[in-house]
């Protein structure tokens, strides 16, 4: 399936799985997506799956989006604390499209979770509560991570526990399968131009690896120190930062300190600085390797140029770097932002670079480098060989200290699901291009029109109304408190005094609630807050 073709399902509001293998094009398909929203003055709820995913695309966690957080399952209580959080409610009731980028990331469970909301907030007989969902993601990439809940958190494999539902991927999940996602599957490459590195990408997803592809590979395999100033990828974060500190501490002269800025929410503000792959505190020397991290809006630099500092500017001393290519760029403060409905919640300004001459295989998802040098004789985890090794454009500039029989495996259930999304998407494909363009266009307009947008004027004419549309529920705390007149208040000590009181004399939830003049799931969440009760 082509970009266009993809695009034009996404328009007509179905929710869609837009998958396919890096330089595809998922990611440009999303963002035109967006910006075709936007000019209809709809602004759609973006999320990741992971915290670095969601600075990518400034966006925010779908955990922390859904009011989820940390959590594996959700109680009755739980629901009912989510449904308090003023923010959150208004958030999910006034969202109309929910993209979750990097779903291969995100466990069958947690997708059920954010399901479980969206129906608590909008509609229960509705998958997500009727909004479109578009899940992004490539399963061949890096799997979830999940942990049993022990005191020394041990890592739950997926091969080891097929039956835990926090070890199954999301299209497992009983959320999937009511999203009935449209299977869009992306075919066409933009990223690689090399038909060898190609076969040997599509060998390892295809499950073909073969002596022949070896040999190709093993002539890459060389010496860290023949390619000082080449980007490493390693597998384990101690190396990087080895390698990063040992060589910025070679360079001769003093070095410079940028320090990070913060604005907004300090919650959002620490996810912002957990995901950002430029350090709070960057340490630059001149014949510093660097990498940026963030795509330059005028198209200087996109995430992952490299180059090296050759100086730094003017008064504020902004580091000067000279590409590869020989053009030398002046680095500025960038800013990464969590947002909801078109509104900043907490940024950071940061020199958009990051010492580079070793990243991480997990840090690197999502970036395309010209050249790079890894060491995958460490791999430890479904598909991170394939995900390194798909970070380079070309096999010329591929170097390889070796790998370990881990690194050339892919997940073998991803595999057989891999051929489904294949048809399934042929499928869609051939079913969109035989539908009347009249009724393509009379689909694409009722979902503007039921979400609120503005249709171009020359299809103004021909806007009908979508009768399967019904009302979701509607969310204010002026509404909330002509029933419940405490809704939202801040509590005081003479309010808890009463509900100890009345909660010790076992008065029922619901009549506590009415003296109160609260709602019964704000008072079992102060309850429990008070450490009166465990989950009433």
């Amino acid at each position: 399936m082509t970009q266009q073709e993809a695009l034009s399902i996404l328009q007509t509001g179905a929710n869609v799985f837009l998958t396919g293998e890096p330089g595809a094009g998922k990611t440009y398909t999303v963002n035109q997506y967006v910006a075709y929203l936007r000019s209809r003055g709809i602004e759609p709820a973006i999320t990741a799956s992971t915290g670095i995913a969601a600075t990518h695309i400034g966006g925010m966690t779908i955990h922390s989006w859904s009011g989820i957080g940390v959590k594996n399952e959700l109680t009755a209580y739980d629901l009912d604390r989510i449904t308090q959080n003023e923010r959150v409610v208004r958030r999910i009731a006034r969202a109309k499209i929910l993209l979750i980028d990097e779903v291969s990331m995100l466990s069958a469970q947690t997708l059920g979770l954010v399901d479980a909301v969206c129906r608590e907030i909008r509609r229960p007989d509705k998958a997500f509560g009727g909004l479109q969902v578009v899940l992004v993601g490539d399963f061949f990439q890096l799997p979830p991570i999940a942990r049993r809940e022990t005191e020394n958190e041990t890592r739950l494999a997926f091969e080891n526990a097929p039956q835990d539902p926090r070890a199954q991927f999301a299209y497992h999940s009983p959320a999937w399968a009511a999203a009935k996602p449209v299977i869009c599957y992306l075919t066409e490459q933009h990223r690689q131009e090399d038909a060898v590195f190609l076969d040997i990408l599509s060998s390892l997803r295809n499950g073909n690896f073969n002596k022949k592809h070896e040999a190709i590979l093993a002539k890459r395999k060389t010496a860290a120190t023949e390619h000082k100033n080449t980007t490493k990828l390693f597998s384990h974060n101690a190396d990087v930062d080895q390698v990063n500190e040992m060589q910025l501490e070679k360079l001769p002269g003093s070095q410079r300190i940028f320090a990070m800025k913060e604005y907004g929410t300090k919650s959002f503000i620490d996810q912002l600085k957990k995901s950002c792959l430029s350090p709070e505190r960057l340490l630059l020397k001149i014949g510093a390797k660097v990498m940026f991290t963030k795509n330059s809006p005028e198209g200087r630099f996109v995430n992952g140029t490299t180059g090296e500092v050759v100086g730094f500017e003017g008064a504020q001393g902004y580091p000067r770097i000279k590409l590869r290519s020989g053009r030398v760029l002046i680095a500025e403060p960038a800013e990464w932002a969590v947002e909801a409905e078109g509104r900043a919640l907490a940024r950071i300004e940061q020199i958009p670079l990051r010492l580079a001459w070793a990243i991480t295989v997990h840090k690197s998802q999502g970036m395309s480098l010209d050249t790079a040098f890894i060491d995958l004789t460490q791999a430890f985890e479904y598909g991170q060989g394939y995900v390194a090794l798909s970070r380079v454009r070309t096999l010329e500039g591929l170097q390889l200290a070796g790998w370990n029989a881990q690194a050339i495996r892919v997940h073998p259930n991803i595999r057989l699901k891999d051929k489904e999304f294949r048809h399934a998407s042929a499928l869609a494909e051939e079913t969109f291009r035989n539908m009347n363009q009249k009724d393509l266009d009379a689909a694409r307009e009722n979902f503007i029109h039921a979400c609120g947008g503005k249709a171009p004027a020359h299809a103004a004419h021909s806007r009908q109304n979508n009768s399967d549309l019904t009302p979701i529920k509607k969310y204010s705390v002026e509404k909330i408190r002509e029933k419940h007149k405490n809704a939202y208040q801040p509590w005081r000590k003479e309010d808890d005094t009463e509900l100890e009181n009345l909660f010790n004399q076992d008065t029922h939830i619901r009549e506590i609630a009415e003296t109160l003049g609260r709602k019964p799931g704000a008072i079992r969440a102060r309850l429990v807050k008070l450490g009166l009760a465990d989950i009433v």
